[in-house]
Parts: structure tokens; sequence; C-alpha cells
């Protein structure tokens, strides 16, 4: 299934895109897709059903804002360095553990929403990443457990970026991955049924209608499920909980110099394979 959530900022309601593009309202059946909605198989089947059987009204409103895929998340957990073209062009060794740091869930925009330039950016950077959301409770995940069965879905996350505050201004990585915008998420979750294989997703994004990042999940350092299993060996990942699985190659970061940061005016259209795709314009803060 596509799950999404159209509407105003804060008050946005369920949906669903069927098999033939049409937009189906699950305000009657579901208060919201959220990590509740997400560990409950029943209201999922009853979702499904009413798929199947055409029970769901169609929402007549192509000009919709679609909002964040996921209601009232409760953490996202970012992976940095966690591919193999991406650490060459910057430059980094390849880590030998998974490199975690975390955006606050207020970063979370819609996947059309406007991206705000921070105030004295100088280096605010584009990154497409596929994200991973919780459907179960998992906490350390064993060996010889399944961690994409802990998975409820995935979603395209633009995790946005501001070098400068990122690498040159002391600390760690929070000051450049936190400000405001900086997470646009979506247009849909996929649920898990429909993508079999998360390590074989193509990733695009384009600044100005060109063609910045073309990669593949094919080549993170670490997969989708070794990244499930090694989060929640430190900390207890809850349904509704989004993981962002880092960046291909193509930043603005791996460019030469002068390198293209992102400025106001400028438009970003990012994809993953099967996942939708996103459009933000950027203005200054």
């Amino acid at each position: 299934m596509k799950l999404l959530r159209v509407g105003d900022a804060g008050q946005e309601r369920p949906a669903l895109l069927d098999a033939d593009g049409t937009l189906r309202d699950l305000s009657g059946l579901v208060a919201d897709i959220d990590g509740a909605l997400l560990a409950d198989e029943t209201a999922l089947d009853r979702i499904r059903v009413a798929a199947d059987t055409g029970a769901l009204p169609a929402l007549d409103d192509p000009g919709v804002r679609v909002g964040p895929p996921v209601g009232r998340i409760g953490k996202v957990v970012c992976i940095g360095l966690n591919y193999h073209d991406h650490a060459e062009e910057t430059g980094a060794a390849v880590p030998a553990e998974p490199v975690v740091f975390f955006k606050a869930a207020d970063t979370v925009v819609g996947p059309h929403d406007t991206v705000l330039v921070p105030r004295r950016s100088v280096k605010t950077d584009w990154e497409v990443e596929l994200a991973v959301v919780i459907g179960r409770t998992a906490r350390y995940v064993s060996d010889d457990e399944d961690p994409l069965a802990y998975v409820a879905g995935y979603a395209v996350s633009h995790d946005v970026s501001e070098r400068e505050f990122q690498i040159e201004r002391g600390g760690t990585w929070d000051k450049g991955k936190n400000c405001e915008t900086f997470n646009p998420l979506g247009p849909w979750l996929v649920t898990r049924d429909e993508v079999p294989d998360p390590q074989a997703l193509s990733l695009r994004l384009w600044v100005n209608g060109s063609l910045k990042q073309d990669g593949t999940t094919a080549q993170q350092i670490f997969s989708v499920a070794e990244v499930v299993r090694y989060v929640s060996q430190f900390m207890t990942l809850y349904p509704g909980d989004v993981i962002n699985t880092g960046t291909p190659a193509g930043v603005a970061m791996g460019q030469p110099e002068p390198k293209p940061y992102l400025r106001a005016g400028d438009v970003v259209e990012l994809e993953v394979a099967g996942l939708g795709r996103q459009r933000q314009g950027f203005k200054d803060a």
C-alpha cells in the first residue's frame, strides 16, 4: 500500500493512493498514519480490504497539500557516510561501524513544502536518502532474527544539511542537521510488502533541473537490515520512528570548487524508485 497524509500543516488526514493513482480518504477508517496504526496489523488489514473492495471514497481535491506520510514521529535516526561512493567523494574513511546521529522530529515537513536556507548559511547541501519507517518495537534485535520484520515501510527522505554548521563550527553534527524544514519526507509510506529488496533501489536528485545524484542502495556500506539491527543495540526503536539510511555520491560538498551550495530560489527534485518524488523550492529563513 501507498499511505500518505494530506491537508494543511498540522491538520493532515490519512489517505491512500490506489493502484489507479486515485487518492482515497482513510479518515473514516483510521485516525492517522502514525506509529499506533503501523503497529496494528488488524487496522492495516482493514485498510487493505477496503482498498481491494473499492470501499474507500475518492478525495476530489487535486491541489491538496501532501504532508509527511507519518504523523507524531518519535525520533529520526540518521546514518552518515553509508555509501561507498559518498565516502570516497568526501575523502572520508569507510566507517567500521555505522555513523549515527539524530534529527529532531520537528525538522520533518511535507515532500513539496518550502525549505528554508538558514540565516548566515553558506553551505546548505542536498542529500537524497531512503527512509525506513519502523512498525514494531525493536530492541536488541538478535543475529538470528530478520531485522526487516520490524520495518513497516519505506519513504523518500531529503536530509538537508548545512555543512559549515555541521563540520566547521565545533561539536557534533547536530547544528548542521536540525535547522527548520531540513527533512522533507514522503510523498508516501510504501509498505514493506511492496519493496521486496531495499538494497535494489535507485535514488536520484536534481538541482534546478540538473542531475546531481544518481545512485543505488546496492552501494550502501551497511544494509538496511544491518542498520536496523545495529541501531537497536543502542536504543529502542518504536513504531513510527524513522531511520534515514544515508546518501550516495553527488552532494555539493563533494563537488569541485566553487561548490554549488543551495541558495534561495533554487529548486530541488528527488526520487527513490517506487517510493515517489519530491520537489522543494528554497527560500531564505
